[in-house]
């Protein structure tokens, strides 16, 4: 065999080496046809620069000759060609968020970024394009609301969710196979399908769990991961929900101060928590039916994420005046978060204990978003299919996390917990402000990221960026 042979044949083990096992049985690359994308966004016409495309990959990664799905993908190309950095994949939050109008819409990122990176995404398995289930109640079964009030209405959700999902299973053939583990396959494929040697990541919210699975499953295909908003995946349902509850309670009590000093709060002459404290107890005697003083603590958990104080202390003035609980749209894509967290509670008695727990850390909002999380996964299959552990990274450049000091729905002893699981490997960065995402907020938080994205430049420990 000649030296240049034996050359050719090395470097192809080498190649090959790298991938996964799924990979090396198929040594074709999964493609990508780049074309216009669909004009389905009311409102944000049509970018001839953003392709559209759809990658084909198994439903089962433990059968990668099996059935198969489509992966809605998306991409912007950089600005500026000979400035150009590579490709960075941002990973949507929820679960439930579309990573393609992401990037349709062009919004999330600064203008550094969309100069120097290819910006793609994607639509995770059932969301938007990607096999979305479609999903319509038992029309014969009663939903009890949240908080559930008696081991008949336990029952009641756990026939109602099952019901629920089996009508839901036919129509998305990754319905039972939406758990994070398999959409980091997904990612996977995606980078090879793009042709990058090594991925660089952002994930928001629920998309940080991505990342830092990704970070876990494929260590040495990392460049570079930015974690927004973290979620810690380590927890138990009693921790869960207590820490939801705290996040929401913490935002709360910042309004308040807010308010307290602000002449932009309608409430400023008034006592806050007394008038709060007057709409939940309007709930509670049913003035609001069919609303509860669960859709009440909802309003604080949407408005508080902006944060939008002025529109949230009107809110609370007009419910404190009689008017319903605005609704609230915050989606959840049940096929993703029940296979990621298990929610076991056996019966309405560890259910009203978990219920005790947020009233206790919370007093005023009583109930977090971990509720909303339990009742929607209660009577879905054990074990899960991605169970929560503690995480083991090793990286060659750690991770950056960035997060809200006062953040309602990723609270903040989140994004803690999670840095002191990475150790060396993991980077903390802490906006000293409130709501939900923080990226875009300031000079400083733009140039932590776009520096780490762009340069690998990694903050020095314990590093801040000011409120505002």
């Amino acid at each position: 065999m000649s030296r240049r042979t034996v050359a050719v044949v090395v470097a192809v083990l080498a190649v090959l080496a790298g991938l996964p096992a799924s990979a090396r049985a198929d040594p074709t690359r999964p493609g990508l046809a780049w074309g216009e994308c669909p004009d389905d966004l009311p409102n944000v016409p049509l970018d001839p620069g953003v392709r559209c495309a759809r990658l084909r990959l198994p439903v089962d990664w433990a059968r990668p000759a099996g059935p198969t799905f489509e992966l809605a993908v998306a991409r912007r190309p950089a600005r500026v060609a000979d400035q150009r950095v590579g490709t960075l994949v941002f990973g949507p939050g929820g679960p439930g968020d579309s990573g393609v109008e992401r990037i349709r819409r062009g919004d999330r990122f600064s203008d550094e970024l969309l100069d120097r990176f290819d910006l793609v995404s994607f639509d995770p398995r059932t969301v938007a394009r990607t096999a979305a289930a479609v999903c319509t109640p038992d029309p014969a079964l009663r939903r009890p609301p949240i908080p559930l009030a008696s081991q008949a209405d336990f029952d009641a959700v756990v026939a109602y969710n099952r019901a629920l999902w089996t009508r839901c299973r036919p129509t998305s053939p990754v319905f039972d196979h939406a758990d994070t583990l398999s959409t980091v396959h997904d990612l996977e494929a995606l980078r090879r399908a793009l042709g990058e040697r090594r991925l660089n990541f952002h994930g928001s919210s629920y998309g940080t769990l991505l990342g830092q699975q990704y970070a876990e499953q494929y260590p040495d295909r990392v460049r570079a991961i930015v974690l927004e908003g973290v979620f810690d995946h380590s927890l138990d349902v009693r921790s869960f929900v207590g820490t939801q509850a705290a996040a929401l309670q913490d935002a709360f009590d910042e309004f308040v101060s807010w308010c307290d000093r602000s002449a932009e709060c309608v409430l400023r002459d008034r006592d806050v928590r007394s008038v709060w404290a007057g709409v939940l107890a309007r709930a509670d005697r049913g003035e609001y039916a069919p609303r509860t003083a669960f859709d009440v603590t909802a309003v604080a958990l949407g408005m508080l994420a902006g944060p939008r104080w002025p529109q949230f202390a009107v809110a609370v003035r007009d419910m404190d005046a009689g008017a319903a609980p605005p609704e609230l749209n915050l989606p959840l894509a049940v096929a993703a978060l029940c296979a990621d967290w298990p929610a076991t509670v056996r019966d309405h008695t560890e259910y009203a204990g978990l219920v005790r727990v947020a009233g206790s850390i919370a007093p005023d909002v009583r109930y977090g978003a971990g509720l909303l999380a339990v009742q929607s996964c209660l009577g879905w299959r054990s074990p899960v299919r991605n169970p929560p552990h503690h995480l083991r990274v090793h990286t060659r450049t750690p991770l950056l996390l960035l997060n809200a000091r006062h953040d309602p729905r990723t609270g903040y002893a989140w994004a803690t917990n999670v840095a002191r699981q990475l150790g060396r490997h993991g980077r903390l960065v802490t906006y000293e402000g409130w709501g939900h995402g923080t990226y875009l907020r300031n000079e400083c938080t733009i140039a932590t990221v776009d520096r780490y994205l762009i340069d690998l430049a990694l903050p020095t420990p314990g590093a801040r960026c000011p409120a505002g």
